[in-house]
């Protein structure tokens, strides 16, 4: 099956912090110049898509702001579609910003969008995700909301965020499973391995699921969403996993995908 659509998670699959992964603008290049269509589809919460943008193309790496999605933006989404006009945020100031762009009150953060345990009015949900500041202030705020009736929302359930040199650092997950354990409560995750932000794109492009290739470096997260919504999926090396699973097909870099482009 042929491939018009590729959709690729960025950390660790792209990029590692400030560094790109191996062969990653010269492949998307080539992608690009052989017409096929290219997204990216993040689980970070915490960075806005116009910094992801600013971000690849200091690598040398083309993208457009429509062509990013991060686990923020699908969030506000379904919170706004959920009839959720306020939210207890446990998050970096990214999460908070992007909230607010489209009119969700977040009632614990400041104008420059630092949370605090201190709200100021009532919150519909509690969304989650990394947070830098994370402190037990903050996860006592989210645990009486959650058992006040809010809903429960949770970015991703990323366990690590792949930095440079091979470093990683705690992700979203173990922030999310903390308030959990003190709430009593599931969360509902927006990002991957849920297929929201797979399918977003589909339905934007108009391109098949069978048609299109999700590329990422984590396979119960990237892969996962990608087989969820249907789509070929193409696991990268070069991130937090090391080794392929049997029947998943992968590579050490994202050069592995020009082959599966015929390329």
């Amino acid at each position: 099956m042929g491939i018009d659509l590729l959709i690729f998670d960025l950390d660790g699959t792209v990029y590692r912090g400030t560094e790109p992964t191996p062969h990653a603008a010269e492949t998307l290049a080539r992608l690009r110049r052989s017409g096929r269509r290219v997204r990216f589809a993040t689980n970070n919460s915490a960075i806005l898509a116009e910094k992801v943008v600013e971000r690849l193309r200091g690598l040398g790496i083309e993208a457009e702001e429509a062509e990013v999605l991060t686990s923020a933006q699908v969030a506000a989404e379904y919170a706004l579609t959920e009839g959720l006009r306020s939210a207890f945020v446990v998050g970096d100031p990214g999460l908070c910003h992007t909230l607010r762009r489209v009119r969700i009150d977040v009632v614990n953060a400041s104008e420059s969008g630092d949370v605090s345990n201190l709200s100021d009015g009532t919150a519909d949900c509690v969304i989650v995700g990394i947070c830098r500041t994370f402190s037990c202030e903050l996860l006592d705020g989210a645990m009486q909301w959650i058992r006040s009736g809010a809903r429960f929302l949770a970015t991703n359930r990323d366990a690590t965020y792949p930095l440079e040199q091979g470093r990683l650092q705690p992700g979203a997950g173990p922030i999310v499973a903390a308030i959990e354990t003190a709430s009593q409560t599931s969360p509902m995750t927006m990002g991957k391995p849920e297929p929201r932000m797979v399918k977003r794109f589909l339905r934007e492009t108009g391109i098949p699921a069978e048609r299109t290739l999700v590329i990422g470096d984590r396979t119960d997260t990237d892969i996962e969403s990608g087989l969820r919504a249907g789509c070929q999926v193409h696991l990268v090396l070069c991130g937090v996993t090391s080794s392929a699973p049997e029947g998943v097909p992968a590579s050490p870099d994202l050069r592995g995908i020009l082959a599966r482009c015929s390329l």
